[in-house]
């Protein structure tokens, strides 16, 4: 099929295949590819061949699973569809939050054996949070388990009742040969799944009723979408509504966002054009999408930008890829105007032009170089080199910022040291070039020992790094055990005096403040606020007096860790119209701040993971126990598909270390866990203890 060169922008389609690990996105993705010609075979996520198109990196080939987020861009009658295949594991959710961010709707595919799964839970939530429009797809209900019903079930008791099918499976098990469209009300069939095409004909007698029952449904959920749909409908019932009145009133119900169209089948088949058909059909166009707010960054006002050519340009940069051919990538989505090839943009983050050098289309890892790139479409931008995920690109004369995307603080370290002198500088740029690329991946030297320290979402996530850092860069290094990322804070209140004074000949040193610590919402950080009555500390010195305080806190004060959620305010003090000075009150703060913390009922707290573990009923007994002696609470258990059971817990990160591995040996390998990080909690005084001591003695 010929790609279309000019494709209307209404017949764009931006879309991400989202999904619990497993369920077989990028498998799904390769099916798409496939029929849409851009493949000429379909590339297998595990085995000895070539492997997935969209999982290009080693580490997807050796593991089976995605770890970045590949676009590619395939054309399906007409539309030119741009699809995202996002990661299913926990580890990697910064790369399914930044990819809905950019995309206007998505594909949530659903393990047809499994049901909902927990990480279904946990991206059908991040797509919510965007407002993202999505149709399901449950995946392998031609395997042996594998149950369309069952699954629908399962959506409508963990993610919304609001979901119906448009499309119904003929067959059950390894007997699905194809589907009732009930939107035609017509059957298409395969005889095997790798069929060049479907064959259309009429729905088996058995299966009528039932298709009826299912057409009326989505008959009477898309009437409500319009009134003179709904009037009709009372008028002249089901068979008023026309196929294209159906089909009208159904994509407006799936743009809104709280409604969801069902499709179910094999998506390595030839099944898939019919997926490709309602992606088309109901999800949004960037036209569709309402125009896109900003702040100009000189003004302060609240600018807008519709998915229009004719606008000034504005892009968001959503990814960074480091490419070995044409070195740093950037992926951009323009919202409006058009992105030329050697035009100078300006970065409104930073406040710095940047020459645009190439733009390329990707295909995975592979490139097409192009001119130009409009709005609505996603491209990746070679040669920008200030440019950053969630940095916004504008036209200098029109300038706008765009809420960037944020991300939550890794909560796992590990110390890194290179093997030899020679791998010490290729580990700096290696570190520096993963960091780039990775926003949950943090590098910094620990003060007191020197050491280099890697944080990141988990020990999958540091892993996959540590391995790139080997094959990409040559850098053989020394790893350490996980660490967790603790934190301090206090429970009490304090007021207390910091006071540096110096005076032994020649000029002195005085500062003198007195300081009210009291604890902070969580989540809120450190605030700093000043009473200064007259001039007892003279203006040019209350913030150094701020940076002390700050400086003082972010080294912890009872075990090293940063001192989170603190109010810290300034009411009183003296100075010296000689021998004061900035410094003298940046000491006076750090003083008063180690002493306050002190006194202020100092905890420490401790990042605690959401837990889900799905496992066999037989060993749940054994599971239960386990998660207790880990300082775990269970919150909830469920009943899954075939006989499962899913068990919610929340448990403290430091006693999850290995917990993959010691769930296998106790399930025989049948039990699968997830886990994310829930919340900071305060750690048990006997607990809290043993860390100060542990860490002093280091």
């Amino acid at each position: 099929m010929a790609n279309p060169t000019n494709v209307p922008l209404k017949d764009y389609r931006n879309i991400g295949i989202i999904a619990h690990i497993d369920a077989g996105k990028t498998t799904t993705t390769e099916g798409i590819l496939y029929r849409t010609g851009i493949n000429h075979k379909i590339g297998e996520v595990r085995g000895d061949g070539d492997g997935a198109t969209t999982d290009w990196m080693a580490q997807e080939k050796e593991r089976g699973i995605t770890i970045t987020s590949a676009a590619v861009t395939c054309f399906w009658k007409g539309h030119k569809i741009n699809i995202i295949d996002t990661p299913g594991h926990i580890d990697f959710t910064a790369e399914v939050e930044r990819s809905l961010r950019v995309l206007d709707g998505a594909v949530t595919i659903f393990d047809g054996k499994m049901g909902v799964e927990a990480q279904s839970e946990t991206v059908w939530r991040q797509a919510n949070k965007y407002g993202v429009p999505r149709i399901c797809f449950i995946n392998k209900i031609n395997q042996t388990g594998g149950d369309f019903y069952k699954s629908l079930q399962s959506i409508h008791a963990r993610l919304s009742k609001n979901a119906l099918p448009v499309h119904l499976p003929i067959g059950f098990e390894k007997d699905i040969n194809g589907l009732v469209d009930l939107v035609e009300m017509k059957a298409y069939t395969y005889n095997d799944y790798t069929d060049k095409a479907l064959i259309e004909g009429e729905i088996p007698a058995d299966m009528l009723e039932k298709a009826a029952n299912a057409r009326a449904l989505l008959v009477e959920a898309a009437v409500e979408a319009e009134d003179e749909l709904m009037d009709k409908f009372f008028d002249g019932g089901v068979e008023a509504i026309t196929v294209e009145e159906l089909k009208r009133g159904l994509r407006k119900r799936v743009l809104a966002g709280d409604f969801f169209l069902v499709s179910g089948g094999d998506g390595r088949g030839v099944i898939v054009e019919k997926l490709l058909d309602i992606m088309t059909d109901y999800l949004p166009s960037p036209l569709d999408i309402d125009a896109i707010w900003g702040v100009n960054p000189k003004t302060g006002d609240q600018v807008s930008r519709k998915p229009d050519e004719s606008e000034p340009m504005a892009a968001l940069a959503f990814k960074l890829a480091t490419d070995p051919f044409v070195g740093k990538l950037i992926f951009v989505r323009v919202y409006s105007g058009k992105l030329t090839a050697g035009s100078y943009v300006l970065n409104t983050t930073t406040g710095e032009k940047e020459r645009v050098g190439r733009i390329v289309r990707m295909h995975a890892d592979k490139r097409e170089e192009i001119d130009s790139v409009s709005a609505g479409d996603i491209a990746a931008v070679v040669g920008l080199k200030g440019t950053f995920t969630g940095h916004t690109l504008t036209e200098p004369a029109h300038p706008i910022a765009l809420e960037s995307i944020t991300f939550p603080d890794p909560p796992v370290s590990i110390a890194v040291e290179p093997k030899t002198k020679a791998d010490q500088e290729k580990m700096g740029v290696a570190l520096g070039r993963l960091a780039e690329e990775d926003p949950t991946f943090r590098v910094h030297t620990d003060e007191e020992t020197g050491q280099t320290i890697m944080s990141g979402m988990g020990e999958l996530h540091l892993d996959i790094l540590i391995d790139r850092m080997k094959r990409e860069f040559n850098v053989e290094a020394n790893i350490g055990e996980p660490q967790v990322a603790f934190r301090e804070s206090i429970k009490g209140e304090s007021a207390v005096q910091g006071k540096h004074a110096k005076q032994s000949g020649g000029r002195g040193q005085y500062g003198d403040v007195w300081v009210r610590f009291a604890p902070n919402e969580p989540g809120k950080g450190f605030e700093f606020f000043d009473e200064i009555k007259g001039g007892v500390v003279p203006q040019e010195y209350r913030k150094p007096v701020e940076q002390g305080i700050k400086e003082t806190l972010d080294g912890g004060v009872i075990a090293g860790y940063p001192v989170v959620d603190v109010k810290a305010t300034l009411y009183d003090g003296s100075y010296h119209d000689v021998d004061s000075s900035e410094l003298a009150f940046k000491l006076a703060g750090s003083l008063a701040t180690r002493e306050g913390i002190k006194q202020a009922k100092p905890i420490l707290l401790e990042p605690v993971m959401k837990v889900e573990v799905t496992t066999p009923e037989d060993f749940m007994g054994d599971i239960i126990g386990d998660l207790n002696s880990r300082r775990g609470r269970i919150d909830a258990m469920e009943d899954l598909m075939g006989g499962a059971k899913l068990i919610k817990a929340y448990v403290p990160l430091a006693s999850m270390f290995g917990y993959t591995g010691d769930i296998r040996s106790m399930s025989q390998g049948r039990a699968a866990s997830t886990m994310e990080l829930a919340q900071y909690e305060e750690v048990p005084p006997n607990v809290a203890q043993e860390i100060i001591e542990k860490r002093a003695s280091k």
